[in-house]
């Protein structure tokens, strides 16, 4: 479900960066902006939009490790050791 939220914020990041884009060079055309002053702001966009999803992706890593405090939660290694004693015990059980 996180890995959802961050794919959407993501995409949301792309969209923005694809109208912001779209809107500088069309100030470019009606020669409200140079060219070098659009790549200029462009690059300043997706320097701040990088930074905003580290920022983001630390939140919600900082939210789950929240989370994770307050839920014992079994990894996959805990269940399958937990499955091979129980299968040890039944083979255990059949013998007596």
């Amino acid at each position: 479900m996180m890995r959802k939220i961050l794919y959407l914020g993501w995409g949301a990041v792309s969209l923005s960066r694809e109208k912001t884009e779209k809107y500088i060079a069309g100030m470019v055309d009606k020669g409200r902006l140079s060219s070098e002053e659009a790549e200029r702001y462009v690059n300043e966009l997706v320097k701040k939009g990088e930074e905003e999803r580290k920022e983001i992706q630390n939140l919600v890593r900082k939210e789950i490790d929240e989370i994770k405090k307050d839920f014992s939660f079994a990894r996959c290694s805990d269940l399958d050791a937990l499955e091979k004693r129980v299968l040890e015990l039944e083979k255990t059980v059949k013998i007596i």
